[in-house]
């Protein structure tokens, strides 16, 4: 309704212009003359008449130029140097003609310039002066219906335009304002309401989730426990067995319920890194902390460790002995050779490079081997889900570390830059 006003009142200034404009033009456009000064002028000739000269009239309080005639169409007198001089060319510039009568006998014409000039700069002046109100207020007016155009339409569109790629990266927390004029005020209510359904529907999407997760954690932990169980089991009847037979089928036993546990760990951290729970709490720690964690992973002792140099390292005790039984656990699987720990000392980290004397695996295969879920080619045949350098990796860069591994000539390594305090 507004638009519509506004549009209504730019119609109507704009015909109101063109219709006085018009009006300006028809009007004034006869030379009005003025008969006082023709019949003062005339007075005054009738009175002076066969003297006729400049020094004889006294007529400088009248403003209005004048010529005198004979009647053989001679000047016999004018009033300025540019006054019309002939009736001829007074017909021509339309001027006023008027008989001089003495004793009711016609003795001559008295020529009244008509001042068109003077009319037609009158008339121009007037219509100048209604084309400038009339186009000033038409552009006060644009200028207002513009704001108007900004305020009730653009500015809502580029806020829907706004709210729409907030949806579409996924921000639904941005709730889309609604002024009270708005033009679009149902249209943006059923986009804010979509805003929500689909906040609340994601938010759904997540906890059921996280409940999957959580279910499949705690799964994972009490499985563990059972699986403890038949592995200390075995190891004990193995302590008692005679029988070579026996012997076997508990080694199998043993071996499956560690495949078992492994596994099961897997998945466990895994879920546990997908919620987010994987917590690092970094300390200050002796470098010295570190043979405790080599001789706890070192149950096949193949594994020769040379001194490692006094310094104090930030770490997690914790994550970084996860780390290392990944690593170690690995070079166990796949190469199946003692394992020489070497350290080097720089000046923000502590380096461990940790070798074996494996194989190794494919150049193209080394930037692979830190993603999710990723086996190498040697890997085939062997128990593994692909997490656990994926795991290490993640701990390592949450306590501002780090871990790398490469090919060397006789083995393979992995080297864990632990940051100094």
């Amino acid at each position: 309704m507004r638009t519509m006003g506004i549009f209504v009142t730019l119609t109507v200034i704009f015909l109101a212009g063109i219709l006085l404009s018009v009006i300006v033009l028809r009007t004034d456009t006869e030379t009005k003359v003025d008969l006082v000064a023709v019949n003062e002028i005339m007075k005054t000739v009738e009175q002076h008449w066969g003297s006729l000269d400049e020094g004889d009239l006294n007529l400088n309080h009248i403003q209005q130029p004048f010529t005198v005639l004979d009647l053989n169409g001679q000047p016999i007198f004018h009033s300025s140097p540019d006054a019309t001089r002939t009736i001829n060319e007074a017909l021509k510039n339309r001027d006023t003609i008027v008989d001089i009568q003495i004793d009711n006998a016609i003795v001559g014409k008295l020529i009244i310039p008509c001042d068109d000039q003077q009319t037609l700069k009158a008339i121009k002046i007037r219509l100048a002066i209604i084309l400038f109100i009339a186009f000033t207020l038409l552009a006060i007016l644009c200028v207002l219906y513009a704001a108007f155009l900004n305020r009730t339409i653009f500015r809502p569109f580029r806020e829907l335009q706004a709210f729409a790629a907030n949806v579409a990266r996924g921000k639904l927390d941005v709730p889309l304002t609604m002024s009270q004029d708005n033009p679009f005020g149902a249209f943006t209510e059923s986009f804010d309401i979509m805003r929500e359904e689909l906040a609340a529907a994601r938010q759904s999407e997540y906890e059921a989730n996280r409940s999957k997760k959580e279910l499949v954690a705690s799964l994972s932990h009490d499985i563990k426990t059972p699986v403890a169980s038949i592995k200390a089991v075995s190891e004990l009847m193995l302590l008692k067995a005679t029988d070579e037979k026996m012997q076997k089928q508990l080694n199998t036993i043993y071996a499956k319920a560690e495949q078992i546990n492994l596994l099961v760990t897997d998945m466990f951290h895994a879920t546990l890194e997908e919620l987010n729970e994987l917590k690092v709490a970094t300390t200050e720690e002796l470098s010295s902390v570190l043979y405790g964690m080599i001789n706890s992973v070192n149950i096949h002792d193949q594994i020769h460790c040379e001194p490692i140099p006094d310094c104090m390292i930030v770490t997690d005790v914790h994550r970084l002995q996860q780390v290392l039984d990944n690593i170690v656990s690995n070079a166990y699987k796949y190469a199946n050779t003692p394992i020489t720990i070497t350290s080097r000392l720089t000046a923000q980290h502590l380096e461990l490079h940790i070798a074996d004397n494996g194989p190794g695996i494919p150049e193209d295969e080394l930037p692979l081997l830190f993603n999710k879920f990723y086996r190498g080619s040697n890997a085939e045949g062997r128990s593994g889900s692909g997490l656990g350098l994926y795991i290490s990796k993640y701990l390592m860069q949450r306590m501002q570390g780090d871990i790398a591994c490469r090919n060397r000539e006789g083995g393979f390594t992995v080297t864990v830059t632990i940051p100094l305090a």
